[in-house]
């Protein structure tokens, strides 16, 4: 655990850090705005959740107001304290405005409080969290080109992970570990450019993550809103050829505002730390394509993704990465590395009142180069979505369970550091509580067997908070 001392130092630097943020903002809230017509709805893949989420939430005007208003935005008094859709709504309330104008803010906080019960490497408990900052931008609410978006995304994160303690190779909880699993620093994750040519097709270039690819209804959400272990949150068997933060570029392919094709083309190496431009495909390249198409079976929606990467990248090594828990291990070296996953969501119960709450199935498979990748194939099943509870309706829930086949290739190479290894599986559960519409507490429980046959079955258990701000 974390001693007291240092705690408190980190909060003291963490606190700097909030209120250099919070004075960013104040000052963007405080420049006069002039108005301009609105660009297309369309929104890009990487765009499309989080500015759906962040029209609705930051909008602090009553709608009766905002109805009579027919000239420039007027920032009214927004909810309570305990209505409030972020916690600092109502201490910046031209944050409206700026939507309007086509400047959104998203920021958010999540704490993990969990620990090792019996079993793994450690029993303890640990402390960590993850920091995410997000601008988007839209030109042509702001009077520029018609179809253009900008994302810019900030992230850090602190404390000390449970990962290493639970003995197994996919980490339990991913987010504390990004951007850079051994550093603190704030680090800009996305600057990238999206020009929407129509409502169905658009292009995109710049700094970008990965993690919003491998999108499912039940088990996505970054490890904010579902899942916390990095098996259902994007398949595992890809991230060896698709690094975290990189440069990249591609186009995208919509239908009825939801992303159904994308084609990406990454620099192969990480540069979360850097621009990228002094290495930009120095190491070689990686292609992505992600085609996920809209299902009714049973007259429920649903999807099918099918998606593969490919990497010229000459691989020597597993080195540190936050998307596994593996030291540096030498290998053979092999001069490229390949990918195929799958993942369907089908609902099976909708509310006829409400048909954005509902909950279902949802699934993972995928195969990838054992030459190369510590996973020759993974498969994980579950099932999750809005609480059945009829009268929690803004809570969810989720119960998933993964297995993941070690390569009988790299065996070798990793038993001389790690002893011993096999395949892993494992079980998670969470119940997502809304405190309030901005303060979130998950409780967690994971069962993992880890692939590490001298380290005995983990029993995880622990607490996440996520706050909205």
């Amino acid at each position: 655990m974390i001693p007291g001392s240092t705690n408190l130092l980190w909060i003291l630097e963490r606190g700097r850090l909030t209120v250099s943020i919070c004075c960013l903002i104040c000052l963007c809230c405080s420049a006069p705005l002039s108005r301009s017509a609105f660009a297309d709805d369309a929104l890009p893949v990487s765009l499309y959740e989080e500015m759906q989420q962040t029209a609705e939430s930051d909008l602090l005007c009553t709608e009766s107001t905002c109805a009579e208003n027919t000239g420039p935005c007027v920032c009214c008094d927004g909810p309570d304290f305990w209505t409030q859709t972020t916690l600092t709504q109502n201490l910046f309330p031209r944050r409206a405005c700026l939507a309007e104008q086509g400047i959104t803010f998203d920021a958010d906080l999540i704490q993990y409080y969990m620990g090792v019960a019996s079993g793994g490497r450690e029993q303890e408990f640990r402390y960590s969290g993850h920091g995410d900052y997000v601008m988007n931008i839209d030109s042509g609410k702001l009077g520029g080109p018609q179809g253009l978006f900008v994302k810019l995304r900030a992230e850090h994160r602190f404390g000390e992970t449970i990962n290493n303690a639970t003995g197994a190779i996919i980490p339990a909880t991913l987010a504390p570990d990004l951007p850079v699993s051994y550093s603190n620093e704030l680090y800009l994750t996305n600057v990238l450019f999206t020009q929407m040519f129509s409502e169905s097709f658009g292009v995109f270039a710049g700094k970008l993550d990965t993690l919003d690819g491998d999108m499912n209804a039940f088990a996505h959400g970054r490890g904010k809103t579902q899942f916390s272990n990095t098996a259902f949150i994007a398949t595992p068997i890809g991230l060896r050829t698709i690094v975290y933060s990189t440069l990249g570029t591609g186009f995208l392919i919509l239908r009825e505002g939801e992303p159904i094709f994308t084609f990406t083309v990454l620099n192969a190496t990480d540069t979360t730390r850097t621009s990228g431009f002094d290495e930009l495909f120095a190491h070689g390249a990686a292609i992505i394509p992600e085609l996920r198409l809209p299902t009714n079976l049973f007259g429920k929606p649903g999807h099918f993704l099918f998606g593969a990467s490919y990497s010229t990248r000459s691989f020597a090594s597993l080195e540190q990465d936050p998307l596994f828990v593996l030291p540096t291990v030498p290998i053979d070296r092999e001069s490229e590395s390949w990918s195929f996953y799958w993942n369907f969501d089908q609902y099976l119960v909708i509310d006829p009142d409400n048909p954005q709450r509902g909950w279902g199935l949802f699934g993972r498979a995928g195969i990838a180069d054992k030459q190369t990748n510590p996973i020759e194939w993974f498969l994980s099943l579950g099932i999750g979505g809005s609480s059945p509870i009829a009268s929690r309706e803004a809570d969810t829930f989720g119960i998933g369970w993964y297995y993941s086949a070690t390569s009988d290739r790299l065996t070798p190479f990793i038993d001389k550091v790690l002893g011993g290894v096999g395949d892993g599986y494992g079980v998670e559960l969470f119940y997502n509580v809304e405190v309030t519409k901005w303060f979130h507490l998950t409780t967690d429980m994971q069962v993992i067997r880890p692939a590490r046959q001298t380290v005995d079955t983990a029993l995880l258990v622990g607490l996440r908070a996520v706050i909205d701000l």
